[in-house]
């Protein structure tokens, strides 16, 4: 379980990186700490707006609600489902070779890649379906597992204290950190809720309905 642990980092982090790199900026390195923390180094141009910087730092919780979100809906759609996953496999091997700076991420991310690729490439349906389910719930999860880091206003990485999230973003745009941990929560919440919604719908889960204008013969056994 130990790569999947790694992974909802990577989830985060990445969502920092790529966040950064939409906005037109440099995204430098990604590292995982052993303990599972990590932080993802990028650049901001100093005529860059000060939205620019929040949007970064809420791309790190918001990010994996949103991908596990699109994760979620995919595997509302059979045709998807190993698509979906072979992409998150290139995504994370991607990543590795680009981005990912740290021992325990290149060891630990390709184990997990190999692991869903094995699931895309020999897993049953059945399979396919319940691994892109659990990417996406540990995805969306990730937000309201660390609730406990956005609300806090300062974090401890490495023996360095560093502005959470949510305290840098309270330093950009004003309001506290715990307003701003609310509102991510919050926009997470309904992101996954409505992802829920859709893929859960009754109209998915009954059977389709048999054609009213086919017409049914039954053999008469004397016959």
């Amino acid at each position: 379980a130990y790569p999947f642990f790694i992974l909802t980092t990577w989830f985060h982090e990445m969502g920092h990186g790529l966040t950064a790199l939409l906005l037109g900026q440099d995204f430098q390195q990604l590292v995982i700490f052993p303990d599972g923390s990590g932080f993802a180094e990028y650049q901001v141009g100093g005529s860059a707006p000060r939205v620019v910087q929040a949007a970064i730092a809420a791309g790190g919780p918001l990010a994996p609600s949103l991908a596990g979100a699109g994760l979620i809906v995919a595997s509302a759609h059979p045709r998807a489902w190993r698509p979906v996953l072979w992409l998150a496999v290139v995504a994370i091997l991607a990543s590795v070779v680009i981005w990912v700076r740290s021992a325990t991420g290149w060891w630990a991310l390709p184990v997990a890649a190999a692991v869903i690729a094995l699931v895309a490439w020999r897993g049953s349906a059945s399979w396919a379906r319940f691994t892109l389910q659990f990417l996406g719930v540990m995805g969306a999860m990730s937000a309201f597992t660390a609730w406990r880091y956005l609300l806090t206003e300062q974090v401890m990485i490495e023996g360095q204290a560093i502005l959470s999230d949510t305290g840098a973003i309270a330093a950009v745009l004003g309001l506290p950190y715990w307003f701003w941990a609310g509102a991510i929560l919050l926009v997470a919440g309904l992101t996954v809720g409505a992802a829920l919604k859709y893929a859960l719908a009754e109209k998915r889960l009954r059977p389709p309905p048999r054609p009213a204008n086919v017409l049914q013969f039954k053999r008469d056994p004397r016959r």
